[in-house]
């Protein structure tokens, strides 16, 4: 599925470190750290100010080597507080459809499930395989913008006359570039991708929420997520799905652990691997993003670390050299969030000798 050489190995959860299912173990931040340079870090985003660079940082949560050293929390915010996940759920998305991968109920490489692209003869959209659409390369004509009276397709999507219907809006844009030859980021097209899944599952609404649950969010002891669904009973798996920092590190802590969690393995063997290995990406898509795999960014922790990133700051990094899952909730704007993503690598790299 994937060249798993060339990727760094996942550490395994340390025997003496029990799986925080039912609550976060706690450890301690390791003595080789630069506790002076990493307080800085921190304090500098939690001032009662907000800084203008990073903005607001409602919440920080580290896990090293499976438990919580330390969190920290914006005020009016805390543990129990649930944040939004904006794009953080397309990585949830792509959980849910390995879960389906490993029941045999779809083939990723198939055409996707999409009944709009089968509805005219020789529909070039047809061929698109899912395959494709995680690895956002569909090439769908569907315009991912979110400044303020800008076009933006997304935008319709999830608030405007989209919004019932989500995956038949997404579905209904025209190719712009042939399927396999042009990456482009979609929250259009993660939305196919929940409604392929749920058709592979036979489920939708309150059906699938019952399957998410039994399968990924209660397992882990995820007891806060709160998946929202359209009036179709389509999981915005784009965009919507609530938790706790806390709970959002249950689930990055999963992704570090190769799928597998208490002994147990709920993702297949080598879907975290095919999360994280890049997409090809077009030159001028290179220089303006971090590298891309399928549903899951690369290397905001250093090299070799994956993420899922959401609007407005919202980041889960697994760094596996490190042992380490870093959450970061807030309420940055685009223009800042280069200087969020940098305050994560400096907080990751004082744990590195």
């Amino acid at each position: 599925m994937t060249q798993a050489s060339a990727l760094p190995l996942l550490p395994t959860q340390p025997a003496d470190t029990p799986w925080p299912t039912a609550g976060w173990p706690l450890g301690e931040i390791p003595a080789h750290v630069d506790r002076a340079k990493l307080v800085a870090h921190i304090e500098r985003a939690f001032t009662a100010t907000a800084p203008a660079d990073l903005e607001e940082t409602h919440a920080l949560v580290i896990v090293q080597g499976g438990r919580l050293i330390h969190e920290r929390y914006w005020t009016g915010f805390g543990p129990d507080v649930t944040c939004p996940s904006w794009s953080k759920a397309k990585s949830i998305t792509q959980a849910l459809v390995g879960m389906l991968v490993g029941d045999g109920r779809i083939d990723i490489h198939a055409p996707a499930d999409v009944p709009e692209w089968r509805e005219a003869p020789n529909d070039p959209r047809a061929k698109i395989t899912l395959d494709q659409l995680l690895r956002m390369s569909g090439g769908l004509a569907f315009r991912e913008d979110y400044v303020d009276g800008e076009a933006s397709d997304v935008i319709e999507m999830l608030f405007g006359k989209g919004k019932d219907d989500i995956g038949h809006f997404a579905a209904s844009f025209p190719l712009a570039h042939a399927p396999g030859t042009f990456w482009s980021y979609s929250s259009g097209t993660t939305n196919i991708i929940a409604r392929a899944a749920q058709k592979a599952a036979g489920l939708k609404g309150e059906a699938f929420e019952t399957f998410m649950r039994q399968r990924l969010f209660d397992v882990i002891g995820m007891t806060s997520a709160a998946p929202k669904f359209d009036a179709a009973g389509t999981f915005v798996g784009s965009s919507f799905c609530y938790a706790t920092p806390r709970d959002f590190a249950k689930f990055g802590l999963l992704y570090l652990r190769d799928g597998i969690w208490d002994g147990k393995r709920l993702l297949p063997e080598g879907w975290v691997d095919y999360a994280r290995t890049p997409t090809w990406q077009q030159p001028e898509a290179v220089a303006e993003n971090t590298p891309y795999g399928a549903q899951w960014w690369m290397g905001l922790g250093g090299e070799g670390s994956f993420s899922a990133n959401g609007y407005h700051g919202q980041f889960t990094c697994c760094i596996p050299d490190l042992d380490m899952v870093i959450v970061r909730h807030g309420k940055t704007n685009a223009l800042q969030g280069p200087h969020v993503k940098a305050w994560i690598k400096a907080i990751a790299d004082c744990f590195r000798p």
